[in-house]
């Protein structure tokens, strides 16, 4: 009955798998069952190989190009979408790696697969790809090298960002997850790297860095996307905040609460990125209409960042909020990132340039507002506060008027000590006193004359 198997196709289609053909061909023991390998051979046919007559709709939708924007059509699906896990799993694997610490889609150790077509995920030991860790190079928007925050050894995270695996409209939702994994500084371990092409991986795996390099690099290129690796780099911005953990490095990254859920934001060349927890959100540079600064308060302030969420031209915008940013870290931001970018930025030239006037206007306003604060208790270049001033100024005028009166006050005999305590009662009474005594003396000059 073997004999009735289309040999040629299932031989095309699984030409990288001959444990596969030889189990069809041990299995293939009736008409039956011929029909059904022999159908199965032809879709996989179809569906993986080189043709343009014949093709499903499900084919053709996979090779529609990328729109001048970057973008695919919205009536379309990208080739994760519409590839099964069937279909990848036929794909020859280029190079593959063991022992990989996957944080998002999964939290688990997984290998990674390397195929012309996809990068997928695959549980040791297991022969297809892991359920939503799959995804199609065409569609890699962003790539991310990224050391991972408050680890005592060195270690970095690659992010993946395919279309699709983030939203900036509050009222959207991601449809897909960024691939996240992990990697430390040292060399891959002797054996875990496999597939054809680990030979020439062997001559750059001096460390998993230039590993991953390469073959992310490569296959992105080998498919026509020309995505760039971005890294962080800390001569255009680092946190002033000191690693107590590594006090030698500067960091790259600022603490910051999203709503509820505490994570680090990463400034750079091509937008802010803000992870490492579920869902991870980048923000594109171009897609940033304004960064503003709210609730500052003695150690901490918030940083809103308004974005572009319209389409098409459209300027529709919506506001996205982090929280509790460390307050060593705002000149930083504000200088060595927002300032700069704003002057570079030419598509958002106009815009800028009205946020720029803004900011003068409020800091005018602020000034204003200084000047209303020096005058309610706040110090001026003296060292006085208005208030400590105006009582002293009428402390003065006060102590004037008493000089004055005491000017005007005559005492009656030069040589009495002011406050004698006599009243004018006991005056009066001295008065009569010195009154009698004149009319003895008279009196008594009299007797002595008698």
């Amino acid at each position: 009955m073997a004999n009735g198997l289309d040999i040629q196709k299932l031989d095309s289609v699984f030409k990288s798998r001959p444990d596969i053909l030889q189990d069809i061909h041990k299995a293939a023991d009736s008409p039956s069952r011929v029909q059904l390998f022999n159908k199965i051979a032809n879709f996989i046919y179809e569906q993986t190989g080189d043709h343009t007559a014949g093709s499903s709709l499900k084919r053709r939708r996979v090779d529609i190009e990328p729109s001048q924007n970057g973008n695919l059509p919205h009536a379309t699906e990208t080739s994760a979408e519409t590839s099964t896990v069937e279909d990848i799993s036929t794909e020859n694997i280029l190079l593959e790696i063991k022992d990989i610490s996957v944080s998002i889609p999964q939290r688990k150790k997984f290998e990674l697969c390397f195929t012309p077509k996809h990068l997928y995920a695959r549980i040791p030991g297991a022969t297809v790809p892991a359920p939503g860790i799959t995804y199609a190079w065409k569609d890699v928007e962003y790539a991310f090298y990224l050391p991972v925050p408050e680890k005592s050894q060195i270690q970095h995270n690659y992010i993946l960002f395919p279309r699709n695996a983030f939203s900036l409209s509050k009222s959207g939702a991601p449809t897909e997850d960024p691939l996240v994994f992990t990697v430390s500084a040292g060399a891959p371990k002797p054996g875990s790297i496999g597939g054809p092409n680990a030979a020439a991986a062997s001559a750059v795996s001096d460390s998993y860095t230039t590993l991953f390099n390469w073959a992310l690099n490569k296959c992105l290129q080998a498919a026509g996307n020309n995505v760039q690796m971005v890294a962080a780099d800390p001569a255009k911005f680092h946190s002033k905040v000191r690693q107590p953990h590594r006090p030698k490095e500067a960091a790259v990254h600022v603490k910051a609460f999203r709503g509820s859920k505490d994570g680090y934001l990463f400034f750079l060349e091509n937008g802010i990125l803000w992870g490492f927890k579920k869902p991870l959100l980048f923000i594109p540079l171009d897609k940033i209409a304004a960064i503003s600064y709210t609730s500052i308060l003695q150690r901490t302030f918030n940083m809103v960042v308004e974005v572009f969420t319209g389409e098409n031209g459209d300027d529709t915008t919506e506001e996205i909020e982090f929280s509790m940013l460390d307050q060593e870290d705002y000149g930083g931001i504000n200088q060595d990132y927002v300032m700069r970018h704003r002057l570079q930025d030419r598509s958002m030239a106009d815009q800028r340039k009205a946020k720029r006037e803004l900011a003068e206007n409020a800091k005018g306003k602020k000034e204003a507002e200084g000047e209303e604060e020096d005058a309610n208790g706040q110090a001026g270049e003296d060292g006085m506060t208005e208030l400590e001033r105006a009582q002293m100024e009428a402390e003065q005028q006060l102590q004037d008027e008493e000089d004055e009166d005491e000017e005007d006050y005559d005492p009656g005999s030069e040589g009495e000590s002011e406050g004698s305590g006599t009243s004018s009662e006991e005056d009066d009474d001295d008065d009569e006193d010195a009154a009698e005594d004149d009319d003895m003396g008279e009196d008594g000059g009299l007797g002595e004359e008698e």
